[in-house]
């Protein structure tokens, strides 16, 4: 079996998995992480998202052999020094979640949008995030999370 070196959340890994593993599996199972969420299984709903060298991308679909050198965030990662992301806080300020199953992916997409675009317009924050799909509806709430820290 292949052996993989990964950059997850500014830390080194080694994993062995079959080149078609997808990374989602690879970060719950192999090492733990378990804040990146299964949803689809087909890139549609966002509930898997991660940051590839700060881009967001589906972990459900992307196999650990394609990850190369990236660098690797997931939601347990996006914190700082002890500190919660600025989009964590916001969503915690505006009460976001409900069920909460999809939130991961909706703040990691949400980050990566601010990282980009410190100052997106609401059809922009529209497009970014009309990638995941939030079940209980909470989209008004994470829009105006997002326009909280614009």
């Amino acid at each position: 079996m292949p052996t993989y070196s990964l950059d997850i959340n500014q830390q080194q890994f080694t994993v062995e998995a079959e080149a078609d593993t997808p990374l989602l599996w690879v970060l719950r199972d192999e090492l733990d992480l378990k804040g990146t969420k299964f949803g689809c299984g087909m890139a549609q709903c966002g509930a898997c998202t991660i940051h590839l060298d700060g881009a967001p991308a589906r972990a459900c679909v992307l196999p650990v052999s394609a990850v190369g050198e990236a660098r690797i965030t997931t939601i347990e990662g996006l914190a700082s020094g002890g500190q919660l992301h600025p989009v964590q806080k916001a969503w915690i300020a505006e009460d976001v979640p409900q069920c909460g199953y999809c939130q991961a992916g909706q703040i990691m997409s949400a980050a990566a949008l601010l990282e980009k675009n410190p100052h997106p317009t609401e059809a922009e924050i529209e497009v970014a995030m009309q990638g995941n799909i939030c079940r209980c509806g909470t989209y008004p709430r994470i829009k105006k999370a997002i326009q909280r820290l614009v």
